[in-house]
């Protein structure tokens, strides 16, 4: 009955009029740039295959520079909202 799936969207085999056989693939097909690098675009998957996938790229990143510039990004916007919210940091240091 499918209740709890997904529709998968319909395929036409469309050509159109004046579409150039010797071109370079269908111009009417919308694709992003790096779909093909990446694990997490393509059918619908379960939450947990989802995070599964982030964390595979995650680990598996060329780049580990950017990843460290971007978790010291976040923490320094979250000291930034605490300090805003005037929120006590000494809870966490030791008496």
């Amino acid at each position: 009955m499918g209740l709890l799936k997904t529709r998968k969207n319909k395929k036409f085999s469309y050509t159109p009029r004046y579409f150039d056989d010797k071109g370079e693939g269908n111009p009417y097909e919308i694709k992003h740039k790096f779909d093909e690098y990446r694990k997490t675009v393509g059918p619908n998957k379960g939450i947990k295959g989802k995070f599964n996938d982030a964390f595979d790229d995650l680990k598996n990143n060329p780049d580990a520079q950017a990843n460290k510039r971007i978790l010291i990004i976040i923490v320094v916007l979250i000291l930034v909202f605490l300090f805003i919210i005037d929120f006590d940091l000494s809870i966490f240091l030791p008496k």
